[in-house]
């Protein structure tokens, strides 16, 4: 049976042939870091018949399946609540490259929106020390096993139950907000806990958006290259593949599209959106942005000003995931 040092290093080693992981600082910090004491169990199977797959399991070959699905690249389901997924354990390589990106110095205090598990909370304060990283979390439940994960790890950031969307006052100012919940929009009390120049990154439609704060009531910027998909921030409103009646089956199945017709969701005709994404030659993720300003929020494709832009939908009303 492999170990879970022996894991965890295949783990590093597989997302650094990825591409991930250039920063030594991280690299180290997912080389350290424990998974396996942030995912004691999590759910397998297919949809509707979970199987629990747990690391206190009498069976040495389950015990030696939840051990191996923990390094896994992959994400894993750690809570359900009614046959539906409330939290998650994110893609580690995903992760990797969203920590990455956030582009965080030394002494940066960093806010995360969404605790989960915790992990993505120890690999914060294993690269920035505990003091700088607070994590906020709408479920009670989940929060206090977070706060119980770090500590088996060694790590006491500060975890928040509260309300995401409102941020955290108490703690700000910012230099980094990221989050690990899937947004309709991005809370504007975000920027005002924020330092000039601060960077804010977050999954928005199918992909992950980065801004960048000018000051307490405008930020602006483009989304990353990459697919990205989280469980949605709870309170964030209804899917909006409810109402897509009519569409081609093909363009349904294109990722390209279905971020498209997120993100114009409540603003565009599902129908607008695919003669948009036709006319436009199928745009990749990065030719789309978003800018808050003033009270208001749209994205845009290719240029803010251009004459592709559209207002962002969505009321937050709850908290992270």
């Amino acid at each position: 049976m492999s170990t879970h040092r022996e894991l965890r290093e295949a783990l590093v080693r597989g997302i650094v042939r990825g591409g991930g992981l250039a920063d030594p600082a991280w690299r180290a910090a997912f080389a350290e870091v424990p998974r396996h004491l942030f995912v004691p169990y999590f759910f397998t199977g297919r949809p509707g018949v979970p199987e629990r797959l747990w690391g206190e399991d009498p069976d040495p070959v389950r015990r030696e399946r939840w051990l191996k699905g923990v390094y896994a690249d992959e994400p894993l389901a750690t809570r359900m609540r009614d046959g539906e997924l409330v939290s998650s354990s994110s893609q580690p390589s995903l992760m990797a490259r969203m920590l990455e990106d956030l582009q965080v110095r030394d002494g940066d205090a960093v806010l995360e929106i969404g605790a989960g598990s915790g992990y993505n909370a120890a690999l914060l304060s294993h690269r920035l020390g505990e003091r700088c990283v607070t994590s906020v979390e709408l479920d009670v439940e989940i929060a206090e096993s977070a706060r119980a994960h770090l500590a088996a790890a060694g790590f006491a950031p500060e975890v928040v139950a509260g309300d995401g969307a409102r941020g955290c006052r108490a703690r700000a100012p910012y230099d980094r907000i990221i989050a690990t919940c899937t947004l309709p929009s991005v809370p504007h009390a975000w920027l005002a806990q924020c330092r000039a120049g601060a960077r804010i990154l977050a999954p928005l439609s199918t992909g992950l958006i980065l801004l960048e704060v000018r000051d307490a009531t405008h930020a602006e910027g483009r989304f990353l290259d990459t697919p990205a998909y989280f469980v949605p921030l709870r309170g964030g409103g209804e899917s909006v593949y409810q109402h897509i009646g009519g569409l081609p089956r093909k363009a349904l199945q294109n990722g390209l599209f279905r971020f498209l017709l997120t993100l114009t969701a409540g603003s565009l005709d599902p129908q607008e959106a695919l003669s948009l994404w036709e006319r436009e030659k199928r745009p990749q993720r990065e030719r789309f942005g978003v800018t808050l300003r003033g009270g208001g929020q749209w994205a845009w494709l290719d240029d803010p000003g251009g004459p592709y832009v559209w207002e962002l939908g969505g009321t937050l009303s709850r908290g992270g995931s």
